[in-house]
């Protein structure tokens, strides 16, 4: 059998590795699908369409969303895991995927080896509301009526684990309350149910619950991020009443593990840009979130440091969905 000459095969390897450039150079060539691992409607599905039809024009190819909701999103994450390191199926997800790590057993597939983080579209308050039968009419009014134990405050969520749930634990932890956690299969039936006077309170992400608000049907106590949202600057922050309070949701890109950097550095470039836009910035303001725009090596940092996190407040709430 001939061998190739050293010589020779540094020229082929050098060769095949710029032809994989030049292929890499031309994506995308095909329509890229963004799957969001949760039903349509919510705040995560409402945002990845609005990066995807900017993207679609970024990109020069269609970028269609994909719905493929269940356990908490670990079904539609495990999906885009295994898919092929090519740049045509990406995750758009929400911070409930570090609070996956140590909420299930088993997710069906490994966050840190599996997928790659490529950037943080935007930050997300939730807001604590409550309905016209709770008698606290400020956030220090809740915070004393949990406290006291005045009256008895069951407070809605999207089910267990989820950011709801776990920020009506820390509420409860720091405010030495005793708030009844009540799970329900999504964000809607528990809005639902408080606006039926069935439930006192719920902590939801203000981009989902902005109508009730600005129509006076349900009151605003508090948001759950370190700050004042700009979207309700007459509301406080929790932390106001409760010192060192903070719970902040975010949604990012991801794409399966192997996908080639110049790719990813395309993609990464490309959501950036399209968080720059005028429209997207106003509209995502109007929704009450904050764009990002991290490089894939910052959201890696923060996603590692939101595992831990998320992974305290889970142990603190006591949830498990196994």
């Amino acid at each position: 059998m001939k061998t190739i000459p050293f010589f020779s095969r540094g020229l082929l390897a050098g060769a095949l590795a710029l032809a994989a450039a030049a292929a890499h150079a031309d994506w995308p060539e095909r329509t890229v699908t963004m799957v969001v691992p949760l039903a349509p409607g919510g705040s995560t599905d409402t945002t990845a369409r609005l990066i995807a039809e900017k993207l679609s024009g970024e990109l020069g190819q269609s970028v269609i969303v994909d719905n493929r909701a269940g356990a908490g999103g670990n079904i539609g994450s495990a999906y885009v895991a295994k898919s092929a390191p090519d740049g045509y199926t990406l995750l758009m997800h929400t911070s409930t995927i570090a609070t996956n790590v140590t909420l299930y057993k088993s997710m069906g597939f490994d966050l840190q080896k599996e997928l790659i983080p490529v950037s943080q579209v935007a930050l997300i308050p939730n807001v604590l509301m409550v309905n016209d039968k709770v008698p606290a009419k400020n956030l220090q009014e809740f915070v004393e009526l949990v406290k006291q134990k005045k009256a008895v405050v069951n407070y809605g969520s999207a089910g267990n684990g989820t950011s709801q749930h776990l920020s009506g634990a820390l509420f409860n932890s720091m405010a030495q309350g005793e708030m009844v956690h009540v799970p329900y299969k999504g964000g809607a039936p528990a809005n639902a149910d408080l606006l039926a006077g069935q439930i006192q309170a719920v902590f939801s992400p203000l981009v989902e619950v902005l109508p009730y608000i600005d129509s006076g049907k349900l009151r605003a106590l508090g948001v759950t991020t370190k700050t004042r949202s700009s979207r309700l600057p007459d509301v406080p922050a929790v932390a106001e009443a409760l010192p060192g309070f903070e719970v902040v949701l975010w949604n990012g890109v991801f794409a399966p593990a192997g996908t080639p950097p110049a790719v990813v550095d395309r993609l990464n470039a490309a959501v950036r840009k399209v968080l720059q836009d005028p429209g997207v910035r106003k509209t995502l303001a109007d929704q009450g979130s904050t764009p990002v725009g991290n490089s894939p090596a910052e959201f890696k940092q923060v996603l590692g440091t939101e595992i831990v996190k998320w992974g305290k407040l889970v142990k603190l709430s006591g949830a498990n969905v196994d």
